[in-house]
């Protein structure tokens, strides 16, 4: 079925121009968002008694943000008319990330529960197995677009922000593990103050490679048998490779500054 696009006015050049071919997915990209923000909220007082109601509306709300961001990237960035397997495949990779949210509002995290401890460590995994699997169909479709990998790149940011937090309050690292989830935000913040932080820059297997360690460890520390001083050394090594990493960034930033 041909695709029908809704007209807008272009004042500059007194004609009618088409709108954006990213603004109907993003609009069903939008309404999927809110019915898995919908089914986190009936999910949450089943699986986790101790989040409370607050927990499940916490869950359902950062789902609501997550898919109202993403819809709004796609809206003006993306160059295709459908919303396609590969962007539905990272939108429900954010909705278990976002079954993280109510084990924040729990008193002491995940220690004491192993049940929930397991079965959120394995919603992770499976999450982080359809990671590569977003790409691959994006590409089978012919759908493939920067605005697809900055989604998929974003969405794991999230987890890896919302890991960190869980670390921290089911006791598997002190404070400092924060750093491990929120240093690509600090860095991201900094480019307000130094704009050359933002230019782009070169593919990096050491990138990769640090971004990998950093989530695999994360997950590892959600599982029951990982507790510290084991999960305290490999979260220290962990956040020491991502410093690494963003150093060796940083530095060929810098010499490019200007």
């Amino acid at each position: 079925m041909a695709e029908s696009r809704m007209p807008v006015p272009d004042h500059s050049a007194g004609a009618i121009c088409p709108a954006p071919p990213g603004q109907r997915p993003a609009r069903r990209l939008l309404a999927a968002g809110a019915v898995l923000a919908a089914g986190l909220w009936a999910l949450v007082p089943l699986a986790m008694p101790g989040a409370g109601g607050l927990g499940a509306a916490a869950a359902g709300l950062a789902m609501l943000a997550l898919a109202g961001a993403a819809a709004r990237g796609m809206a003006v960035a993306y160059p295709h008319g459908r919303v396609g397997a590969a962007n539905a495949v990272t939108l429900l990779r954010g909705a278990l990330a976002c079954l993280l949210v109510p084990v924040l509002l729990i008193p002491g995290g995940l220690a004491g529960n192993e049940r929930l401890a397991w079965a959120l460590a394995a919603a992770v995994t499976a999450g982080l197995a359809l990671d590569g699997v977003d790409g691959w169909l994006a590409r089978r479709a012919g759908l493939a677009s920067p605005y697809g990998a900055r989604f998929d790149m974003e969405v794991d940011a999230v987890l890896a922000a919302l890991l960190s937090l869980v670390a921290l309050v089911s006791g598997k690292a002190g404070f400092w593990v924060i750093a491990l989830g929120f240093m690509r935000y600090a860095f991201v913040a900094a480019t307000a103050a130094w704009p050359w932080l933002g230019a782009p820059l070169p593919p990096r297997a050491g990138r990769k490679t640090a971004c990998v360690i950093q989530i695999a460890v994360l997950t590892a520390m959600m599982v029951p048998v990982v507790a510290p001083p084991v999960s305290t050394l490999a979260g220290g090594l962990a956040t020491l490779a991502l410093a690494v990493s963003f150093g060796v960034d940083l530095a060929w930033l810098w010499r490019r500054r200007n």
